[in-house]
């Protein structure tokens, strides 16, 4: 994945509208944009435009049935997250066990 696609994952989960319809795609299942909308706490389209930039980074699909648009999670589109996520874990793990040997050593 390159910096651009994962600056667009970081910056479309920083918003706070945007990560609580995101998870409740994901805690919820498919919901259509008024059902979105009804607990969004923002307006119908406040709510399609969010859904639209969480489209383009690939965190949901829509699937269009009669007049309705339905949306879904993508969770997979969360890999490079929790791939950071790791490499970064990884990284302050390390430097912690580093302080914590030279404090052993100025203990002694």
């Amino acid at each position: 994945m390159t910096s651009q696609a994962h600056d667009l994952l970081f910056r479309t989960l920083a918003d706070p509208t945007r990560r609580a319809i995101f998870e409740r795609l994901c805690r919820d299942g498919d919901q259509t944009v008024a059902a979105l909308t009804a607990k969004a706490g923002v307006s119908q389209p406040a709510v399609s435009k969010h859904l639209g930039i969480l489209k383009r980074a690939g965190l949901v699909r829509d699937r269009h049935e009669g007049r309705q648009t339905h949306y879904s999670a993508q969770r997979a589109a969360l890999a490079p997250l929790i791939d950071w996520t790791r490499q970064m874990s990884g990284f302050w793990q390390a430097r912690f066990d580093d302080l914590e040997d030279l404090l052993k050593r100025m203990d002694q």
